[in-house]
This record gives structure tokens, C-alpha cells and sequence, in this order.
């Protein structure tokens, strides 16, 4: 399989020039949905930007704003720059009491520790440097839960973002153990499986993207926020069922034309092994959800707890999930 860019990095002043690009678009089109993603359009974040295309044809416009990192997204929102954001906000809602809460589960963390073969065991990494795609996200996360599980101390922690540039810095020897995506850990066995392997990972996989907003934007847009994660749900299950209808959807509305053949041709084959592996789980979230991700963030160190303390509302708001099943009738 091709490189699928997970998180392709905008460095510097576009990052500065997509903020300022945000706010004024904004005040020129109050009554387009504002959504801030910490990435760009690639084959992972092509199913969101279909939901939201079919969420405009349901009546609900959008503009989304790329970021080059998840903690500016999430801080575009809370500023009021955008109304809806992908990311996982948790420890910013438990540390700052930002007023958002999470709509939808988009992805899990269904991710795999990679290293060299000179590493055999996680004993062996004790000490040792260890790549994440950058501080206090998943990666690093799934991290610390190994290293406290297995009893061990990582050495230096370099945060290099996206699962494919942590690929390539492996294959250059500048890497020697990291955490990655499926696309780009079945990638790495594939061009050097002679040099790396998988070390066991984290079996239970918490939220990874969610798609989430400010309390008081969704409470004076619920008609809007219901289309939304209508058409979330919609897509997701439709998903579980025939992968290849992301494909179908992309074709249909031009997505992603620029992108090379190799990569619009492993658009289908990603999807599969995704929906299979569980990186979208059809159900979008619920009160066992939330709960499952309070112990796994609690134990990665990024949530204060106890976890059975938090509770399920100051994090997450379910109604319009659920109204979404009612009228899917799931």
C-alpha cells in the first residue's frame, strides 16, 4: 500500500494564514458551519468531508479550515473561530473547563508500536528513544500506557507528525521505534519487514478524532448539529456495511482529484482493513464509550482521575446521537 499522508503537516505561517483565513471567512458567511480539522484532506479524513457533503445537501453549509496541529484546531473553536472541530479534547475540557463537548466518535486509536528487530521485546526499549506524532495525542498516549504496563522507561521522545514522515524516517535509520496507523505499519512490513516488526500494542482502542463543539453554538444550532451527526452515523454505517462506498462518494463529488492514481486507487483497499480492524466503529459514541475513554486517557496520563469519577456529560453531549438513531432507525 502507498503512503496515505495521515497527518501531512502545514508548517509556520500557513498555519497562522488558515486562522486568520478562518476568522474572516467567518464574518463574510455567518451561516456556514465553521469546522477546524488539525489535518488536510487525505484518505483518512476523506469519509468526514463526505458527511459533511452530504450534510450541505441535507441544507447545511460548511467551510472547513485545515490546521497544521490538533491542539490549533481545538483552540480555534474554543475561541470561536469555528464552530465545529475534529480532535480529542478531553484533557483540554478537563484542564481549562473549555465548554465543548463531543458530538461523535470518528476514529479509534487502532494503532501499532513499530521498532527494529534489534528491539525484540519491550524490555529492550527501556532507555531507549521512541518517536510519537507530537505531545499529549493519541500516539504518545499508547505509549505510556506500554511503558507503565511493562514496567519500563522510554529515553528520548521525539515528536515527529504523521504516521507516514515516522515511516520514512525509519526506513533512513533515523528512526528506530514509533507508533503508526494500519495503512502505514502493513506499508513499513511491506518495504522492510526484513528490518522492523510490530511489538505488542494497546487492545482496547479508546477515541482518536471526534468531532465535537461549543456548548453554546450547539445548543443555538441543533437543527444543524442534528443534520451533521446524522449524516455522520449515516456514512459510518453504510461504511461498516460496503467500504468502498467512500470511493464511490469521492468520485461523485471530485474529492481529492489532485491526489496521485496510486493513492486514489488504495483509497477502497484502506477503508476495508480500516472498517475490519475497527478504526470506524459504526455505533459513533455512547455513555460506554466515553467511560471506556476516560480509563484509557486516565492511564496514559492526559485525564485526571479516578476515570470512575468523570462523568459521561462534562465531556460528551449524546442527544443528538441519538436522535441520529432514531431517525436511521438503528
Amino acid at each position: 500500500m502507498k503512503l496515505l499522508r495521515r497527518r501531512s503537516v502545514l508548517f509556520g505561517a500557513a498555519a497562522v494564514s488558515a486562522a486568520l483565513m478562518l476568522g474572516s471567512a467567518g464574518a463574510q458567511a455567518q451561516a456556514k458551519v465553521r469546522v477546524a480539522l488539525g489535518d488536510v484532506l487525505s484518505t483518512e479524513t476523506l469519509s468526514m468531508i463526505i458527511a459533511l457533503e452530504r450534510a450541505k445537501e441535507k441544507g447545511v453549509d460548511y467551510q472547513v479550515t485545515h490546521f497544521s496541529k490538533e491542539d490549533l484546531a481545538i483552540q480555534a473553536v474554543i475561541n470561536g473561530q469555528a464552530d465545529l472541530g475534529v480532535g480529542t479534547p478531553y484533557a483540554v475540557v478537563q484542564k481549562s473547563k473549555a465548554p465543548l463537548r463531543v458530538l461523535f466518535q470518528g476514529t479509534r486509536l487502532v494503532f501499532f508500536p513499530v521498532a527494529d528487530k534489534s528491539y525484540k521485546t519491550w524490555k529492550d526499549m527501556n532507555g531507549q528513544p521512541i518517536a510519537f506524532h507530537a505531545r499529549a495525542t493519541g500516539t504518545e498516549a499508547i505509549g505510556n500506557i506500554i511503558a507503565k504496563r511493562e514496567g519500563i522507561q522510554f529515553g528520548e521522545r521525539s515528536y515527529v507528525p504523521g504516521s507516514e514522515n515516522r515511516i520514512i524516517g525509519m526506513m533512513k535509520g533515523q528512526i528506530k521505534a514509533t507508533i503508526v496507523d494500519l495503512a502505514n505499519k502493513n506499508l513499513l512490513l511491506e518495504k522492510a519487514g526484513d528490518r522492523f516488526h510490530v511489538l505488542p500494542g494497546v487492545s482496547e482502542p479508546a477515541s482518536d478524532e471526534t468531532l465535537f463543539g461549543r456548548t453554546d453554538w450547539i445548543s443555538k444550532n441543533e437543527k444543524q448539529v442534528d443534520v451533521i451527526v446524522t449524516e455522520f452515523l449515516r456514512l459510518w454505517q453504510e461504511m461498516a456495511a460496503n467500504p468502498a462506498i467512500v470511493e464511490q462518494e469521492r468520485v461523485k463529488r471530485k474529492l481529492m482529484a489532485d491526489q496521485p492514481k496510486e493513492v486514489l486507487e488504495g483509497i477502497t483497499k484502506f477503508y476495508t482493513l480500516a472498517t475490519k480492524e475497527g478504526v470506524y466503529a459504526p455505533a459513533g459514541g455512547s455513555a460506554e464509550v466515553a467511560k471506556a475513554d476516560f480509563e484509557f486517557y486516565t492511564e496514559a496520563g492526559q485525564l485526571q482521575g479516578p476515570a470512575g469519577e468523570l462523568k459521561v456529560e462534562d465531556f460528551w453531549y449524546l442527544a443528538p446521537l441519538e436522535r441520529a438513531r432514531k431517525a436511521l432507525g438503528s
